[in-house]
């Protein structure tokens, strides 16, 4: 009997490194965006079943390798259905790799748009604002505007469009104020938005002490690059969410560095 010579190597081209370094990058940056919520295990079952549709198609098992082929063909559909939310956040840190100072390059390059024009937030007013929420026990919630637009979020409320200062938002947020239930939104130096409702988190892994408040903040920085800052009604801790994260009971120098450094990072 003859034998049938074995390969003792397999060649490999530099494009096919490359090709899996890409896929595996992208499906790192897929894990991060989708880790903590429900998605995690719907993209779980998603690769099982390819994998399981690769084995069926060595295997030449016709039948089954037909009817996985057709759920895999509608697959792209139903992946952008079940995870719009994701994509849209990973094509939000896509373009926001060229902008510059809250715009878009290529739309001051067409529009001619001067990038100075953008006012820029004072910072001051919030933090004082804030100071004087935390001392009072005040709750609050006040996302700043980045280079995500967050018109569908301000429409839900009330448009102010008013200047920016420390007694303006103390009085959005007292409690018998019409204002106080929802979030201010700042856009620029003004106060674009208040009483307005924010998206909640899809984290089912956030810690018990997280209240309403705490979930809109991370839902908004989930879907978007706002920054939004909570002020807690039953502690009143301050604290300060971005990109899906969240900086619990930070003090007040804190959180006017953390927020001229992420502010300065986007002009």
């Amino acid at each position: 009997m003859e034998l049938l010579p074995i390969p003792l190597f397999i060649h490999v081209r530099v494009l096919d490194i490359v090709d899996i370094v890409i896929v595996a990058f992208l499906l790192y940056q897929i894990y991060l965006l989708i880790r903590g919520t429900a998605a995690i295990k719907i993209f779980s079952g998603i690769v099982l079943l390819y994998f399981i549709w690769l084995v069926v198609k060595a295997l030449n098992m016709e039948l089954l390798g037909s009817i996985l082929g057709q759920v895999i063909g509608v697959g792209v559909i139903a992946i952008i259905i079940v995870f719009q939310q994701e994509i849209r956040k990973f094509l939000l840190l896509i373009g926001s790799r060229y902008t510059s100072k809250g715009k878009s390059a290529l739309e001051s390059f067409l529009l001619g748009t001067d990038q100075n024009e953008v006012s820029q937030t004072n910072l001051d007013a919030i933090v004082k604002a804030c100071k004087n929420l935390s001392e009072t026990k005040t709750g609050a919630l006040i996302a700043i505007t980045r280079n995500s637009e967050l018109e569908v979020y301000s429409q839900t409320g009330d448009i102010i469009n008013a200047e920016l200062s420390s007694r303006l938002l103390e009085n959005i947020f007292f409690k018998n104020s019409p204002l106080h239930d929802g979030a201010a939104i700042i856009k620029g130096n003004k106060i674009h938005a208040a009483r307005c409702v924010l998206p909640i988190s899809e984290n089912l892994n956030l810690p018990p002490k997280f209240g309403m408040r705490h979930k809109s903040a991370l839902g908004l920085t989930e879907v978007t690059d706002a920054l939004v800052i909570v002020v807690s009604e039953e502690t009143g801790k301050i604290s300060l969410a971005d990109n899906g994260s969240i900086d619990y009971g930070i003090s007040l120098t804190d959180l006017k560095e953390k927020l001229e450094q992420k502010l300065q990072a986007k002009r």
